[in-house]
């Protein structure tokens, strides 16, 4: 079904703020799960609020908190996110290392103890929109397996870089794994095989059936070079947040276990960046009009295609899947 987006966002706010979310929290959160509808990644959109609601049920989930704050020299802040909502943590270290970086040129924030930070496109943008630059890095539970294994051992650990450019920010949002395991989630919720590539099942063998795989492993993505990256962000997270790593993290999946990954944010204020940032927006819009390989219509930059998503969205309304929308008819009577 298809539903306008301001319904979709009064519902979600409400339901969060009948959980003991406080509005501006509530807001955030909102905000951030409704932006991943809206570009058409419902894996990280609001079929996560009933998990939200869940783990501040179960007090895995502090709704008020913004997270500790320690500063390690100038620009290195250390951050306990004392179990707080995701973006909610990750947006008051943003804006300590944001201010941070005008005085320093660069500042870091490393997170642990915070909840999922859903899409990280969505961090990217925020940061590269006030002209910065920003590295994002999180890790999660061991979801991956390593090239050649037939385990998970390893995060999907996704990465995002925001760089300012002209008429709008240069945005990357990947995960190192060939899909997330939300992407499972979201054709298992909708009973629809996934490709043949994507997953391993429990015993380590391929397979296309979406429960399967959600017990089971996730490919890195580029094979071994993939896999090589996605440990090396998996070693980098842990070392500098202190937070768990491999099979032992937890909490990223399920309503009742305390999420232990680490998250890494990289703010750089460049003075040269206003001046790049045409010089940059130029440089895209060639790679845009570069002529087309055979069996492409076009060449696009990351983010096109989910930004004509999200136009047309706001225009026509976000698809829903019925249990989603099932699901958050009963929360809002809950």
């Amino acid at each position: 079904m298809i539903i306008d987006v301001d319904q979709l966002r009064a519902l979600s706010e409400a339901v969060l703020k009948r959980a003991g979310v406080p509005e501006p929290h509530a807001e955030l959160q909102t905000d951030l799960l409704l932006e991943a509808e809206l570009r058409g990644r419902p894996s990280h959109g609001l079929l996560r609020l009933a998990r939200i609601v869940e783990r501040i049920g179960n007090k895995v989930a502090d709704p008020i908190t913004t997270g500790k704050h320690s500063w390690r020299g100038d620009a290195f802040l250390e951050v306990d996110g004392q179990n707080g909502l995701g973006p909610v943590v990750a947006c008051s270290a943003l804006d300590a290392i944001v201010e941070k970086a005008h005085t320093t040129g660069i500042s870091i924030a490393a997170i642990a103890n915070n909840n999922h930070l859903g899409m990280m496109a969505w961090y990217a943008e925020r940061v590269a929109s006030k002209g910065l630059t920003l590295l994002a890095l999180s890790t999660s539970e061991a979801l991956v397996h390593a090239w050649g294994g037939r385990r998970a051992m390893l995060g999907t650990n996704p990465i995002a870089i925001g760089v300012p450019a002209s008429p709008r920010p240069f945005v990357l949002d990947m995960a190192t794994s060939l899909v997330s395991m939300g992407q499972i989630h979201d054709y298992a919720h909708r009973n629809k095989p996934i490709p043949a590539n994507w997953a391993l099942d429990a015993q380590g063998n391929p397979t296309t059936d979406a429960m399967a795989a959600r017990d089971g492993s996730i490919a890195p993505f580029g094979a071994a070079k993939g896999y090589a990256l996605g440990l090396a962000f998996e070693v980098l997270v842990a070392s500098l947040t202190a937070s768990a790593i491999g099979r032992d993290v937890r909490g990223t999946l399920d309503s009742t276990a305390v999420c232990n990954k680490g998250d890494v944010f990289i703010a750089v204020d460049a003075a040269v960046s206003g001046s790049m940032a045409a010089t940059i927006g130029a440089y895209l819009q060639a790679i845009r009009e570069d002529a087309p390989a055979n069996g492409f219509e076009f060449v696009a930059i990351p983010g096109d295609r989910s930004l004509a998503v999200r136009e047309e969205r706001l225009r026509n309304g976000i698809p829903v899947a019925d249990g989603v929308w099932n699901d958050l008819l009963a929360l809002s009577k809950r």
